[in-house]
């Protein structure tokens, strides 16, 4: 029989560069006479920057210091066992790096068999054992304290979570089986599924507290200390802990229905961790740990082996690592200082735009419009907008004050932008118009401004064309909602110099946003590969293909929203313009559909009406519908819809739209919400063999988003 410590020895040797952390064991006297404690700190001697993780080595650390602490536990030399953090970090979970490495089931398996091995020891110690959640704890950082006895929590915990169904893994290492037992099936399932599914939400120290995960509630500054005192109090028995009885009856089972309900409205099936998780928590009911702790172990290995989870790892280091360092973006030692934003324009965008130049650059920003009425209703939105943040206490007073005194507005272009060193267009989008804008410009800022255009599809460089500096004009795609979605492709035109276009990523990173470096193609990358997507879709509905029909087919992708609830978020009139323009540029792929220009014509606002509460065809746009009499299955849309995107992709790489397919899936998680467990696009294409049916070849090398050969 291996032992643990073979165990986890065989599985360091597959992961030779992982960040270990020690397990520090020392003893201390109780408060209270209650006795000689031992408290193992886990730390890996680097600062909170880089959180503390658990790979093979660092598990097998800590299961060392378990032995010691068997050992003085079972000779009565100490009277209870603690385990906490470095300083504001707990543990945050499985080294990720380590998992990608694996290439054998086995190996996978023996990752949740050694992880189970080493925490559940805590609970089998011949004395109580705590848990001191003083930090962010995540994953198996909150499992190992799951096997204790007891846990307190910090109020300062800024993030708590089992975000592992939001990467395609199950909570392996207890958390399936034990916290449901511990608060119930209806909580645990908020925090293992519906949290994970809502953009991986994490919890603070005081809901840690309310759900029944922590026994106590500790104030930051003294966490250690007041924790410690309690634990006298416990073990003295002066202090009783009580917890609620676990309802193992109907409740038990309509949460797990609660549960599928919420993965099918997010994932349709389409991504199986979920759907594992919830077995495994439905058959917990039974309180049978060891079972649990099996089907876990297997639910891992399975998951890890499989692509999902390799393209969540992948989404995750795009969105973590290749997202902080943009391909081809020039040394940043060439960026300008920007002291004060000019937005040309004070509609809705242009608004937003300046609300976030404002809070994020803290200069000042100054909106012009054709009409003095404009200009003061723009200033006013943004004015009304930094209100809202003060009474939702995400800024003070002061704070506040100085906010709205940056954002001011003027109608003559030279008083504005005389000396702005930075100036956006959020303009009508007509190539005229912004030519024109643009000139005036111009003519007023400093040489050394950078002019950026925030179009969605047109032409950087036409609209650079006919000015005397075509070299500082910048393309800054923003997606709406402005403050949600972190995307900006930041586009270069033909002429655009390395200096604008460095001081435009600068900006962007201090705008606190993901930008992709584009090429100056029709409508860049998004919206191109959105418009073929939905102009797909569209094509078949109007060939005869019920509505219905055509938008259950792409449901296994597990996107966000439907292709015609999307369409009714950006608005029928901006999508049939963008297919407009694609399809100039693009005819031979790109269609302009006439039963959406007939939806626009008669001034709707989307295909659907909300009168149910469900969305249901609008009566008056099925009777505008002319449709064929070529009915297509799901499965036919969703291979013609999936054999489109993969063309589309193809050609965008082969005319170097970006750097690479990774900067495609970049755009499509960051800009479009697309999920997580996909990967983006590419690796799913890949998966599905759609990449080498449409291009010959597969999008991404063995190994990028899965499994290693």
């Amino acid at each position: 029989m291996t032992t643990t410590a073979e165990l986890l020895k065989g599985a360091a040797e597959l992961f030779p560069d992982e960040v270990v952390t020690q397990a520090h064991v020392r003893h201390l006297d109780l408060p209270k006479g209650a006795g000689r404690f031992a408290l193992i700190t886990l730390d890996n001697g680097l600062d909170h920057t880089k959180p503390t993780t658990f790979g093979p080595q660092s598990l097998a650390n800590l299961n060392a210091a378990i032995d010691q602490v068997e050992k003085e536990a079972a000779d009565g030399a100490i009277v209870g066992a603690g385990i906490t953090g470095k300083p504001f970090i707990f543990a945050v979970g499985a080294d990720l790096k380590g998992v990608e490495l694996l290439k054998r089931h086995e190996d996978a398996l023996a990752i949740g068999k050694g992880g189970h091995d080493v925490f559940k020891r805590l609970a089998t110690l011949a004395v109580p054992t705590f848990a001191y959640y003083n930090g962010a704890a995540m994953g198996g950082g909150v499992e190992v304290g799951l096997h204790c006895t007891y846990r307190t929590v910090s109020k300062a915990l800024p993030a708590f979570s089992l975000p592992e169904v939001f990467l395609g893994l199950v909570p392996g290492w207890g958390g399936c089986t034990l916290l449901p037992n511990l608060i119930g099936a209806d909580k645990a399932i908020s925090v293992i599924i519906e949290n994970s599914l809502n953009q991986n939400k994490q919890l603070k120290g005081q809901q840690v507290f309310e759900l029944g995960i922590a026994d106590a509630l500790f104030e930051g500054a003294d966490f250690l200390e007041r924790s410690l005192d309690w634990t006298a109090s416990v073990l003295t028995g002066e202090a009783e802990v009580s917890r609620p009885e676990v309802d193992r009856g109907e409740a038990w089972d309509a949460a797990v229905q609660r549960g599928k309900a919420i993965a099918d409205g997010k994932v349709h099936g389409a991504a199986p961790a979920a759907y594992r998780a919830l077995d495994i928590i439905a058959a917990a009911k039974n309180g049978d740990l060891r079972q649990g702790f099996d089907a876990e172990d297997q639910a891992l290995a399975d998951l890890i082996m499989g692509g999902e989870l390799r393209s969540g790892i992948y989404a995750f280091n795009l969105v973590q690592k290749r997202a902080k360092r943009p391909a081809g973006a020039p040394d940043k030692s060439l960026a300008r200082p920007v002291t004060k934003v000019g937005v040309v324009g004070a509609g809705l965008m242009a608004s937003q735009l300046a609300l976030l130049f404002a809070r994020r650059l803290e200069v000042p920003v100054v909106l012009t419009d054709i009409d003095q009425a404009r200009i003061d209703k723009g200033v006013q939105y943004v004015h009304g907008e930094i209100d809202k943040l003060l009474l939702k206490g995400r800024v003070n007073q002061d704070k506040a004050n100085r906010l709205k005194g940056l954002v001011s507005g003027h109608l003559d272009k030279a008083a504005a932008f005389g000396d702005a060193d930075f100036v956006i267009e959020a303009v009508f989008e007509e190539m005229g118009v912004k030519q024109q804008v643009f000139a005036e410009v111009e003519a007023v800022v400093p040489e050394h401004a950078v002019l950026a255009t925030n179009t969605s599809s047109l032409s950087v460089t036409e609209m650079a064309s006919k000015l005397k500096h075509p070299e500082r004009v910048v393309g800054f795609h923003f997606f709406n909602p402005v403050a949600v979605l972190p995307l900006l492709e930041i586009v270069r035109a033909e002429k655009t110099d390395d200096a604008s276009l460095a001081t435009a990523f600068a900006v962007a990173k201090s705008l606190k946003k993901t930008a992709v470096l584009v090429k100056d193609a029709p409508a860049f990358v998004v919206n191109r590969i959105l418009t073929r997507f939905m102009g797909e879709i569209q094509n078949v509905i109007d060939e005869g293909t019920p509505v219905a029909v055509a938008e259950k087919a792409v449901e296994p992708l597990g996107l966000p929203m439907s292709p015609l609830v999307l369409l009714e978020l950006v608005g029928p009139a901006i999508g049939l313009h963008v297919s407009e323009t694609l399809h100039g540029a693009f005819p031979e792929r790109f269609t302009v559909s006439p039963n959406l220009k007939a939806v626009v014509e008669a001034g709707k606002r989307g295909f659907y009406v909300y009168d149910s509460g469900a969305p249901e065809l609008d009566p008056e746009v099925a009777a505008l519908l002319k449709q064929g009499d070529s009915v297509l299955t799901e499965e036919q849309v969703r291979d013609r819809v999936l054999d489109a995107v993969a063309q589309e992709i193809g050609l965008m790489l082969d005319e170097g739209v970006v750097a690479e397919a990774q900067d495609i899936d970049l755009c499509l998680i960051t800009g479009a919400g697309w999920p997580f467990h996909l990967g983006g696009i590419t690796p799913y294409l890949d998966r599905e063999g759609v990449s080498e049916r449409v291009t010959g070849k597969k999008f991404l090398a063995q190994g990028i988003a899965s499994v290693p050969a």
